[in-house]
């Protein structure tokens, strides 16, 4: 008879944790690693947690930083990675962790980061479970950090990209305390997807982070995604306009949480292409990071982290952005030529090198393409350069399987890789309008999971480095093939449109 889940005690700095012990591994939910951020607290550093007395419960999910809900885009079922959306309560800058069951210590260390373009997204997301990476022997920590208005307006007076300085309170709690629950600290891999792939980026610049981790993982993010001083100028006067306040600090302070996440739904759509610089995320968030440089210009210089990297993005990118709600099939030829305007300095370059790559594609389908690529493939590709030309083991990948949900037409979209790295492929995310649609592969699961597993344990993930002379990747997808620059046409498109300076605003340091 299989034993039943028990409770099991754990010390870290602050006190005693219970969390469950399940067969394989163990799990603890919402650790804090940093003070509850409330009043004016939001927009400052994170400050160190009080010690509790007793034995503090970490068995169930707890609160989530604030945000809208979500669950669908357009005709598409995305609830498992959003889910579960608000969890109301202050205490929400916590991590879950996963552990294997009998682990002695001295396990690989995985901190992933979730995506959500900044102002969703949760480390309780049922396709974060980290249970099967406990059971392969890796320690996995998911990260809660603050969204929207109080993680990233840029505010005079403010600390700056607070939700950046949450990830490295988290990475230096981990740093502190994961012996507790069996992993070595010389051994952590940070990781993310999306606006968490952004952020690993912006970590693996930022002094200080150093030495909090020794290999990265970047999913469908980008290098050059940051935000210039000016493009932060333009949001943070646009989102005081919309509350009705004057543009402070103490304009902000006095908000309620409902009322600055109500304030992200009005900026949607924001135009913040400049004389300088490009809009790096196309409209699909106005909140990110703000950076003095792109971390693909740190990296170039030989700065930053000196970590190996394993970094890819997926092949249709867009879709999620344009297919389920119909924006891609109503493309007009006069729409597409905007988005590559929008997109680049060079539209009529742009438009030639991708008609002649996808010579029967629609507008809607080339559209989508540019997209992904603008925000997502270009800023990847740019960031495995810089890493490997300054002399850092660098791996990638590109993620090539296609999900047949709407109708065969979802592809390889954004967030479709994350269930197969996790190797969870949820009964939710399938189905005619879930992401995996009606065909989810476990083998594939299995491979990309192991892959992924091999990288955090031994510091490769099965297949060659990337160098500059070879650019090796690997594309993944039923079969797998290992290709030398297989976007040549792609890179070059897009080489003179990724700036390496952003404005002045400094990394997660106090502005003077």
């Amino acid at each position: 008879m299989a034993s039943q889940p028990a409770d099991v005690v754990r010390e870290v700095e602050s006190g005693l944790l219970r969390g469950t012990a399940y067969p394989t591994h163990t799990v603890f939910y919402s650790i804090p690693y940093a003070a509850a951020p409330v009043g004016i607290g939001r927009f400052q550093a994170p400050a160190p947690v009080r010690p509790w007395l007793g034995v503090r419960a970490a068995t169930e999910p707890g609160p989530t930083a604030p945000q809208l809900p979500r669950g669908r885009f357009g005709s598409l079922d995305i609830s498992a990675y959003f889910d579960p959306g608000w969890r109301v309560g202050p205490d929400y800058l916590t991590v879950d962790i996963w552990s294997p069951r009998d682990v002695a210590g001295g396990a690989p260390v995985l901190v992933f980061l979730h995506g959500g373009a900044f102002v969703a997204g949760s480390s309780h997301s049922p396709m974060l479970d980290g249970s099967r990476f406990a059971q392969h022997g890796v320690v996995v920590v998911t990260v809660n950090y603050r969204l929207g208005i109080a993680g990233f307006l840029d505010i005079p007076g403010a600390f700056p990209n607070r939700g950046l300085a949450d990830v490295v309170a988290a990475l230096a709690w981990v740093n502190r305390n994961i012996t507790a629950f069996g992993g070595d600290p010389a051994r952590v891999t940070l990781a993310g997807q999306s606006a968490g792939a952004m952020l690993t980026a912006a970590a693996i610049a930022a002094p200080e982070a150093a030495g909090l981790f020794v290999r990265a993982v970047m999913q469908s993010g980008s290098g050059s995604a940051a935000f210039s001083r000016e493009q932060a100028t333009i949001v943070r006067d646009a989102a005081a306009a919309t509350l009705g306040i004057a543009p402070t600090l103490d304009g902000f302070a006095d908000l309620t949480d409902q009322q600055l996440i109500d304030a992200v739904q009005e900026l949607a759509g924001l135009d913040l292409g400049t004389a300088a610089v490009r809009d790096p995320l196309q409209r699909i968030t106005p909140l990110g990071v703000v950076l003095d440089d792109q971390p693909v210009t740190t990296v170039a210089h030989a700065a930053g982290q000196p970590v190996d990297l394993l970094i890819g993005h997926n092949t249709d990118e867009g879709n999620l952005y344009l297919l389920p709600n119909g924006v891609a099939a109503a493309t007009t030829p006069r729409q597409l030529t905007e988005a590559a305007e929008y997109a680049d300095p060079d539209p009529d370059r742009l438009l030639s090198v991708y008609r002649r790559l996808h010579p029967t594609a629609t507008p809607g389908r080339l559209r989508s393409i540019i997209l992904g690529d603008a925000v997502f493939g270009a800023g990847s590709r740019a960031m495995a350069d810089s890493h490997a030309a300054a002399g850092k083991r660098t791996y990638a990948y590109a993620f090539g399987w296609r999900s047949p949900a709407l109708a065969g037409q979802l592809g390889a979209t954004h967030i479709v890789e994350l269930p197969f790295v996790f190797d969870n492929l949820l009964p939710t995310l399938q189905g005619a309008d879930g992401l995996l649609g009606t065909a989810a592969p476990a083998l594939l699961a299995a491979r990309v999971h192991r892959a992924w597993v091999d990288f955090v344990t031994i510091g490769t993930p099965g297949w060659p480095e990337y160098r500059p002379d070879r650019r090796t990747t690997q594309l993944i997808d039923d079969e797998w093939s290992v290709v030398d620059d297989p976007f040549a046409a792609e890179r070059d498109a897009w080489s003179h449109t990724h700036y390496t300076r952003t404005g002045n605003t400094l990394g997660c340091s106090p502005k003077p």
